[in-house]
């Protein structure tokens, strides 16, 4: 096993040193904590054909379930989805079929079966998922360019989320930016903020 070089080693230690924070504004949270999802296998993010808000799509073992990702307001539920195409490796492309207002389209879904979400967004925001004492994951939140990591922990960057009691399946942002998602074996933790301007 190759040692840490010391680089490697202080920022490992840097990691493991920062609390989880909130994330800064404009982000707020959907949930007051999270939305239990027992079973979770993944999610995929949608856009509400009338409103052009941001939906989030669940699939777990329970079947598949679709909120509003600004209001947290659960859409539709379909606890009993065709076996054919409850999970999303029954696809080439990783999709499930959508339900309330998008039936009738296909949804990517990221999470156990591979897949991902974006890992940037409008503004400078990305998102990031380490493990300095895996396999208990942190997601970190930054905004701007270079290396954020070496600024202060809370001024360009904030550890949000720490993955110490499930295991993490999805974590990124919609194709949109107004949302930011973490999904584990058990849970979903929302963040949403305004359209740009």
């Amino acid at each position: 096993m190759t040692a840490l070089s010391p680089y490697q080693q202080t920022l490992r230690d840097r990691l493991l040193a920062v609390p989880v924070v909130a994330a800064p504004a404009p982000w707020r949270p959907v949930f007051e904590s999270c939305a239990a999802v027992g079973g979770l296998l993944g999610i995929g993010f949608a856009t509400h054909p009338d409103s052009g808000d941001d939906l989030l799509m669940v699939v777990s073992h329970d079947g598949h379930g679709l909120f509003d990702a600004v209001s947290g307001e659960r859409l539709a539920r379909d606890r009993d989805p065709d076996p054919g195409s409850s999970t999303p490796d029954t696809t080439a492309d990783l999709t499930c079929p959508g339900l309330g207002p998008v039936a009738g389209h296909r949804v990517h879904i990221a999470g156990l079966f591979g897949g991902g979400l974006h890992t940037t967004a409008t503004g400078g925001w990305s998102v990031d998922v380490v493990a300095p004492a895996w396999p208990n994951e942190r997601v970190l939140l930054s905004r701007g360019s270079g290396m954020p990591h070496s600024d202060p922990h809370g001024e360009r960057w904030w550890h949000i989320f720490h993955s110490d009691c499930s295991e993490l399946r999805a974590v990124g942002f919609s194709p949109s930016g107004r949302t930011l998602a973490v999904a584990t074996s058990s849970d979903v933790t929302l963040w949403t903020r305004a359209p740009s301007r």
